[in-house]
């Protein structure tokens, strides 16, 4: 088979497969209709879908005038991703197949000694939470790895991740591949949540749109026409180091980000403590204001001011139609309707704010909508440098959570 013949059938071949991710179960006549494709190349690349066990007769038409046809549609538990949210305090691992089912789930502190020990723990809970559900190892056919910081794809390494000591300083990447054994896709962990929200949450059908988690950090994903933007070291949304809040020019805001340091938690933890002169954890202060205490009740407020104001430097730049808050700081109701009070007050122009449909599980849900993406291109995909395999539909999706 000549070059062009192979990069033609393997066109084809991500035509068929791309409308069975779509549109299964479906016929062969319907894949026709879709694809433009001839019966006999339909036929041919089926058939040998099914042989290598990708795809599974699911029954006949029915319903219709003449006779059935058979249908096809995606075997789900053919391979499985690995989708991981590491932050600074726990990290996150999932196993999914490639029809979205999450089947193991596994969460655990992270560990503080960060490097190599955060990436053994990492494989760690990939292969106790793969045991779990007799998951089998080689059916696990790569990882998408969210994590606090920019990824530098050129070295491996994460940069700007402070709560994460030691992944400036080693390929992260290559690490991972090792211990784990297939292949690795770094991502930072607020670029999956807007993915993830964009695909499955609050900014579906947006094509403008922003994320803002606040928990131990801050920090944001943009998506402008529909695209997401990543910058070109991979740092396009690192709110914490927005150069206001505390002093941008301190040694501590070029580690830490001069933003991060007061709307994040140890900021809250240290404006509280100073009002009052007491220690408080975050829910703590939360309960507090519930309860009337006014320190608390000033800390919120100016929390919220503050997230205001990084709403707005985001809204003069990329003017989103919808910014979701998440993050276990981000998801509160009380921050998030002063928010909405104080936000009008600093910025002239109407802008959406809404708490995060999807939760904890933003990045899970963005890391497997990345890696069905890159799965399914890998495997069904034309050589083409920018080919992508479209996700299924939402309303075909049930994202299920692992079973306690």
């Amino acid at each position: 088979m000549s070059d062009t013949q192979r990069i033609s059938r393997k066109f084809s071949q991500r035509a068929v497969m791309e409308a069975i991710i779509q549109s299964g179960p479906i016929s062969r006549a319907s894949i026709a209709k879709q694809t433009n494709l001839s019966k006999q190349t339909i036929s041919e690349i089926v058939r040998q879908l099914e042989l290598d066990g990708w795809i599974q007769e699911t029954g006949r038409t029915t319903g219709h005038i003449g006779r059935s046809a058979v249908t096809y549609e995606l075997i789900p538990d053919a391979a499985f991703i690995a989708a991981v949210d590491l932050g600074g305090t726990k990290v996150r691992v999932a196993i999914a197949d490639l029809a979205f089912h999450v089947f193991a789930e596994e969460v655990a502190p992270t560990d503080r000694r960060g490097g190599q020990f955060v990436v053994d723990q990492i494989a760690d809970l990939c292969w106790q939470a793969a045991a779990r559900q007799n998951i089998p190892r080689e059916k696990i056919r790569m990882a998408v790895i969210g994590a606090p910081g920019a990824p530098e794809k050129s070295t491996g390494r994460i940069l700007l991740a402070p709560n994460i000591p030691g992944f400036d300083a080693m390929d992260v990447a290559s690490a991972l591949e090792k211990a784990l054994g297939f292949n690795v896709t770094l991502e930072n962990d607020v670029n999956l949540c807007v993915i993830g929200e964009n695909w499955l949450g609050q900014g579906q059908g947006i094509d403008n749109l922003a994320y803002i988690a606040v928990g131990t950090g801050i920090g944001g994903g943009l998506m402008v026409n529909g695209q997401l933007v990543r910058g070109v070291g991979n740092a396009a949304g690192e709110l914490g180091f927005l150069p206001f809040g505390a002093n941008p020019f301190e040694p501590e805001s070029l580690r830490t980000g001069a933003y991060e340091r007061v709307a994040a938690s140890f900021g809250i933890i240290e404006r509280y403590q100073t009002l009052s002169g007491q220690a408080a954890t975050v829910p703590e202060i939360f309960e507090k204001a519930a309860g009337g205490d006014g320190d608390a009740t000033t800390v919120l407020d100016d929390t919220a001011r503050l997230l205001a104001q990084g709403i707005a430097a985001i809204a003069a730049i990329a003017n989103p139609q919808k910014v979701i808050l998440g993050g276990s700081i981000g998801l509160r109701d009380e921050l998030i309707e002063r928010v909405r009070t104080f936000l009008p007050q600093c910025f002239p122009y109407p802008v959406e704010v809404e708490k995060s449909a999807l939760g904890a599980q933003a990045a899970i849900v963005g890391a497997i909508a990345i890696g069905l993406g890159h799965l399914h291109n890998a495997l069904f995909g034309a050589d083409a440098p920018d080919s992508r395999m479209s996700l299924p539909p939402a309303e075909t999706m049930h994202f299920r959570e692992a079973a306690r």
